[in-house]
């Protein structure tokens, strides 16, 4: 009974978080998001004006803000997440915040949303852990990163020795740098 109740409330490590679950996780970064700048990672990321970036599992969009700040108005920032209630807080952030260089953006299953060859940088912070199939995903991203393109990706709540099995298993990237926070890679031709 206990655990049917946690996996209504959080999800069976499935990709995509019930809504009560999303919620309260959206709260939590809320809070969180006040206390310490987590959007000063992509300060790491080389991030340049005028590129077109991806914020995918993009959750509430923490960020999304200073992502378009860092591509300015030349640039383009795509906000991605399976979750409607993320897109719906994503396209609040950026009326509030009048990001007009964001575009959020709804990832259903097989429907290709982005373009091929499209993004200069992706970064998937704190999500890959909830992937059912990392092998499928890390080809998606791949499909729509330019070649000299990079990816930024974070083990979420996984070890990274096993975020690591899953990248170089897909045979799409070469893990080049990494740290505490995330791993750096780009694609394999």
């Amino acid at each position: 009974m206990k655990i049917k109740v946690l996996e209504k409330v959080s999800g069976n490590r499935a990709e995509m978080v019930p809504d009560l679950a999303f919620k309260l996780m959206a709260l939590m970064f809320a809070i969180r998001d006040k206390i310490v700048k987590v959007d000063k990672l992509l300060d790491e990321f080389g991030i340049c004006p005028g590129q077109v970036i991806v914020d995918y599992g993009c959750g509430p969009g923490s960020y999304i803000k200073r992502a378009s700040e860092l591509v300015g108005s030349q640039g383009r920032v795509y906000a991605v997440d399976i979750h409607a209630l993320a897109i719906e807080a994503v396209k609040k952030r950026i009326r509030k915040e009048n990001l007009i260089n964001v575009t959020g953006v709804l990832a259903q299953g097989e429907h290709r949303m982005l373009d091929d060859n499209c993004a200069d940088i992706i970064y998937a912070l704190d999500m890959f852990h909830m992937v059912k199939e990392p092998g499928t995903f890390l080809h998606e991203l791949r499909r729509i990163l330019k070649s000299s393109g990079v990816l930024f990706i974070s083990d979420g709540h996984q070890k990274r020795v096993h975020a690591k099995a899953k990248i170089n298993a897909s045979e799409a990237w070469m893990i080049v740098d990494e740290n505490f926070h995330y791993m750096k890679c780009i694609p394999l031709k």
